[in-house]
Formats: structure tokens, sequence, C-alpha cells
């Protein structure tokens, strides 16, 4: 009976959506009008520029419409208004510059200490530490952070920093940006910091729905050794337990070097099916006291289990009621900003600094490159038949050892049989990738590593004095492979998080500029995983293969995106859908976008596999940075090529959160493109085509 505190649980959360619903949207009264006209406006300014004379007239128009756009009623009268602007206005450089930096520093103590609290608090949900108690989830939903922005706003501190700093919209930090100094880009960010007024509830409100969604995901796994196939044989060993999408993904890859897995790669499709569809019988998830054979739904008593009829009843739309729990939590802050009216505004234009159509045209060069038709030919002839859609996780372009995967999980877990021996083992590994000892000293300083209860994730420090969070899992007996490879990932986010936040010149440009870029990093580090065990056996082939994995991989993951774009464009046009509704709608979304880029390819149609991924769930629209990431990485791995992986990192990593084609032209020159990736996969392609 292992495990079995968890199932009760995620009962509880999916019968609490059921139940009670999604998060509702504000009422029509939340969205309050600003009392400040535009008479009183110029008024104001006229007023100032007697006092202050016509030298500030351009900071002082900017600043004072600034602060009135978002001055409510309850925040004062008219004549407090102007007597507000009178007595915060900075007109003396000395004090501006001395407000600014304090500005940042208090700033980053309040942020810091916050995420360092809520980290904290979801300890029990995020690392494995025990049983999971009722009240954790509920400190989960808590957000200790959710007053603070309005509480600066009821404070006049974000007042004085809009009514003195610029607010930039994306197409003047794209136009004016590459001219601006240091200092200007810190002045943006400060500003941006302010540019949305959403009240506590409505950010307590979101907190609760990530924290549900994510503890649902975290706990969805399923016990491989309970699956049985269509003649109710067991294919794979006991105590293979796989977490959704990731585990069962990375299972299938693996599957492609062992004898019968074609076998289990179809077993494998079939349960991410019955997951879509919600097919799978709700007491399947997370339980280990039940088989399951999915050709036919049908459930049985695992022998070792208490002799009891489990029911076979179908999971109740929970995977779509959470998604949609997202959205009605993100679409419950759209009037609190008027220049990022839609979430999906802001993920591309705030979040990620690139328009949406220029991101889709990045994944459709992609998607409808001809290189995929022949790169697909080859992986049909590597494979010696006809591509199934699962091969849309073919990783045999990679660089192989002399070792089995189960070799590999042998040598991992008696090199990592712990937390503590991967923590201690981070200098060497940050040495082998090259850097000096001094600096791999520093950085395995400021990272610390966690036993996670999901695949893992990585968290960057909160002060300059805190530490950056690496999260893997560890089961007993050791790390195995997919946890080396997942923890090496997530160690290249936390070396990109140390450099550009404990490295950088204001703490305001903390970061690269959308998570695209830590991913880029993250997979350079994961990209060298067998080489850091010493296991790498290159061949004079290698780059070849490597510049059609990452191709492939790309092409894969950017169907997957666009499937998540098209279901967020989805839900705003039917806000009022259901669980079932929207189940129907994502399935056929993904049949869409699979025959649109996939079935001309694959030659199968109407296939539902992109739908699987768990981050569509959990993530708000995350998955575009996965395609991001792979053409950005590829793109910084080219430049890097015959440079020091070591020294340019921490060179771009300290170029910090400017806007990401500036960010890419200060780091290699060229903004962000597929041409390296395509041109690397055409000659790839024709070399290899020619054996």
């Amino acid at each position: 009976m292992k495990n079995r505190y968890v199932y009760p649980l995620i009962g509880l959360i999916a019968v609490t959506v059921v139940f009670h619903g999604c998060l509702q949207e504000p009422k029509e009264g939340v969205k309050v009008k600003p009392v400040i006209t535009s008479d009183i406006i110029e008024s104001t300014i006229d007023s100032l520029l007697v006092q202050l004379g016509g030298a500030e007239k351009t900071r002082l128009e900017r600043g004072v419409r600034q602060a009135a756009r978002l001055w409510r009623e309850d925040d004062g009268s008219i004549t407090e208004f102007r007597s507000f602007c009178a007595k915060y206005f900075i007109a003396d450089s000395v004090l501006l510059d001395k407000t600014f930096n304090r500005l940042e520093h208090n700033l980053m103590l309040i942020s810091g200490y916050l995420r360092e609290l809520n980290r904290d608090l979801n300890v029990p949900l995020q690392l494995d530490t025990g049983p999971i108690l009722p009240v954790d989830y509920l400190f989960g939903e808590f957000s200790p952070s959710v007053h603070v922005n309005e509480d600066m706003f009821a404070t006049k501190i974000a007042f004085t920093t809009l009514l003195n700093f610029p607010l930039f919209s994306l197409q003047e930090r794209l136009e004016l940006g590459p001219n601006w100094t240091r200092r200007q880009w810190a002045e943006a960010r400060l500003a941006q910091r302010f540019s949305g007024r959403v009240p506590a509830m409505a950010n307590q409100q979101v907190a609760s729905a990530y924290t549900i969604t994510d503890s649902y995901i975290s706990a969805y796994n399923i016990y491989m050794h309970n699956v049985l196939d269509e003649k109710g044989q067991r294919l794979f060993p006991e105590g293979l337990k796989l977490i959704s999408h990731w585990g069962l993904r990375d299972e299938l890859k693996a599957q492609y070097d062992k004898p019968g897995g074609f076998v289990r790669q179809k077993l494998i499709q079939r349960i991410m099916e019955r997951i879509i569809d919600q097919q799978i019988p709700a007491v399947v998830i997370n339980n280990p006291d039940v088989d399951w054979r999915p050709s036919d739904n049908t459930v049985t008593p695992h022998p070792d289990a208490a002799n009891q009829a489990p029911s076979a009843t179908a999971e109740p739309d929970t995977r779509y009621a959470m998604w949609l729990r997202v959205f009605h939590a993100e679409k419950s802050l759209d009037p609190y900003y008027p220049e990022e009216p839609t979430f999906i505004d802001r993920r591309f234009n705030r979040d990620r600094e690139i328009p949406e159509l220029e991101v889709e045209e990045l994944f459709r060069s992609v998607l409808s490159s001809p290189l995929i038709a022949r790169t697909a030919n080859l992986i049909s002839k590597r494979l010696g038949r006809s591509l199934e859609p699962f091969d849309i996780w073919y990783n045999g372009f990679r660089t192989k050892s002399r070792y089995t995967e189960d070799e590999l999980d042998r040598i991992v877990s008696k090199k990592y049989p712990t937390v503590e021996s991967f923590q201690r083992d981070i200098p060497n590994i940050l040495v082998k990738l090259g850097f000096s000892f001094e600096t791999a000293r520093w950085l395995s300083e400021r990272i610390v590593v966690d036993p996670s209860r999901g695949a893992g994730h990585a968290m960057g420090a909160g002060r300059l004095v805190d530490k950056a969070h690496l999260r893997t899992r560890i089961p007993e007996g050791g790390m195995k492979y997919k946890g080396y490879n997942i923890a090496i990932h997530e160690l290249g986010h936390n070396v990109e998080q140390t450099f550009s936040f404990q490295g950088i010149d204001h703490t305001l440009l903390r970061g690269v500029p959308n998570t695209a870029f830590t991913e880029g990093f993250a997979f350079i580090f994961q990209s060298r995983d067998l080489e850091l065990l010493g296991l790498a056996g290159r061949n004079p082939e290698a780059e070849h293969y490597k510049a059609l994995d990452v191709l492939w991989s790309t092409y894969e993951i950017a169907g997957v995106a666009m499937v998540d774009m098209r279901v967020w464009k989805w839900l705003y046009a039917h806000p009022d859908a259901g669980p079932a509704e929207l189940k129907s709608a994502v399935q056929t979304i993904a049949r869409d976008v699979w025959n649109e880029f996939f079935a001309p390819v694959f030659g199968v149609k109407d296939v539902t596999l992109l739908a699987i991924y768990s981050h569509m769930i959990d993530g708000g629209m995350y998955t575009p940075d996965y395609p991001l990431g792979h053409i950005i990485s590829y793109q910084i791995e080219q430049y890097m090529k015959s440079r020091s992986l070591a020294a340019e990192m921490e060179r771009m990593c300290k170029i910090g959160n400017v806007s990401p084609d500036l960010w890419m032209k200060l780091a290699v020159g060229k903004p962000i493109s597929t041409d390296p990736l395509l041109s690397q996969a055409r000659e790839a392609l024709d070399i290899l085509e020619k054996k």
C-alpha cells in the first residue's frame, strides 16, 4: 500500500473543481474608471510648470499622465492628486538618483522575502518530505504577495514611481531600447513593475488556481507495472512510476533502444490518449492497488492489494476543469491591464516581449520546412518501418554511448545515491563545463539541491543573500538517469539565475528577457549530460545528428505550442465553456494542428497526442517557451562552437532583462532566428542521406 495518501486528495481536488466550478470573473463594478480627467491632468501639469519651469516639461507631462491613469477615487480627491504631484515629483537630479537606488533596493528586498516565504510554505507540496496534509493545500493556495501591489498604490510608492520614471509600451521598448543605457533600461523595468493595478483578491485567485493545478499535475502518476497489455501481460518493471506527461514521454523515448520496445511504446501512446480524452479510470491515477488494461479500460485489483472490485469510472474531465480554473483566474485580471487586456497579450507582450505573430512565424518556419519530410524519411529508414504518431518523440539522432539506459541508471544511482551527493558534486560538474574552480565554487555556494515530488524544477534566489534552489526527484536506491538528465537541465537554469541576479549591475534587470532564454541555457547543459558522466563517446557525425535532433524536437514541441496558443484563443472566444466543451475543443484543435503540420509527414490523420503536455494545464500558455528555447539555445550554441561555454554564458547572462531581440544581438550579433538551425539541418541531411 504505497503512497495511498495522495490519491484521496486528488479525488478531493477533482470534487472541488466539479462542484464549485471555476473561479468567477470580477463583477462589472470592479473595473473602476480613472477619476482624473484630461482637463485635470492638463491643469495639474500647467500649475507645476509654473513652479518648476520648462526644463522638466517632458518628464512631468508623462509622469502626471501615468499616475493619473491608475488613480482611483479612494486614492484621494482631485485636490489631493494635485498636492501629491506637487510634493512627489522630483526635479532635482541628485535626489532622483537616490530615489531610484532606494526603490531598486527596497523592491528587491520585498520581492525576495516574499519569494522565500512562498517557497518555504510550499515545501510539503513540492518536496518529498512526507505525507501531504490537507492543510498543506490551503497554505499552497495562500499567497503572501497578493496584497503587495495594491498596498504600494495605497501608500503612494507606486504612484511616486509612475510620476518620476517612464513607462514604455512594447513597441516603444523595441524601437527605443537599442539606444538606451543600462540605467534607462532599469528605469523602464522599474515603472513597468506598476503598469497594472490588480486587487489582492484577484491575485489570490490566480495564485490559488496555479497551486491547485500544480498539485494535481505533480501527483498524476501511473504505476507502469500495473498496466497490462491486451493479453493481460505486464510489460514494465515493478516499481516504475511515471508522471504525466514527462515520465511517460521519456520512457517512450527510452524504449527505442530496447527489445520489444515498439509494443511498449504503443501501450504508452494508448495511456496518453486515455488521459487526453479523459477515459482513464480515476482509480488508476497514482494508485498502486489496481491493475489497468488501457485497450479496453478494464480495472482489476492488484494481486498484492485487498481483494475488492475497483470502479472503472473515468476521471470526470478534471484535466480540463483544471485548465478552465487557470483560464478564469487569468481572465479575471484583464480589466486591470488596460494596455494588455487579455492574458494572451500579457504572455507575449509583457512576459516574452515578442509579438505573438512573430512567435508563430518562427514556429511555422520549422513546422512547414521541407527539411521535416526529409528528416522523417531518414528516421523511417533508420527504424526500418513507417512512422508511428509517437515517433514525434524519436530520439535516435542523439549521440549514443555504449551503455543502455539500465546501465546508465546503475551508473547514476551509484554516483548520486542521495540529494546530498549531487549537491557535493556541483562544483565538479561546473568545472567539467569549463568554469574556473573559483567561479564553480562561487556558483555552487549559491545553489541548494532539494528532493522534489515532481519531475524537477529550478527556483531562483529572491535576495542577494539568498540561494537558488534545484528541485530533483531522487527515489529510494538513488537517482535514475532520467532524473539526472532533468537535474542537469535545472542546473542550467540555476547557473543562469545566479549570474543574471547575483552578478549583474542592476537588480531591476535581473534574469533574462523571458523563460525561453533560460530554457536555452538549460538545454545546453542538458545536452552535455553524458559528457559530464564521462560517457559521451562522440563520433565524427555528432554535429550532424545533433542538428537533426534539435530540428525534430523543435518540430514536435512547436506543434504542442501551436495547440496551446489556439486553445487560449478558443477560451477567450468561449469564456462560458465547461470542462466537456473544452475537452472537445482541445481534441479538435490538436487534430487540426496535427493534420496541418504532421499528417503530411506521418501519413496518419486526426491524432491528438500533441495535447498530452501537462504544462498546458498548469503552466498558463508556457509551452511556447520550449520551442523558443530550442531555437534560441541552438543559435547561442552555434555561436559558442569555437568559444568558451563558461565565459560566454557568464557574459550573456549579465546582459540581463532587456528586450529579447536586443539581448540576442548583444549576445551573438544577430536577432532571434531559425536560420542557424535550418541551415545546419540542411547540411546534415545532404551528407547523411547519401549514406
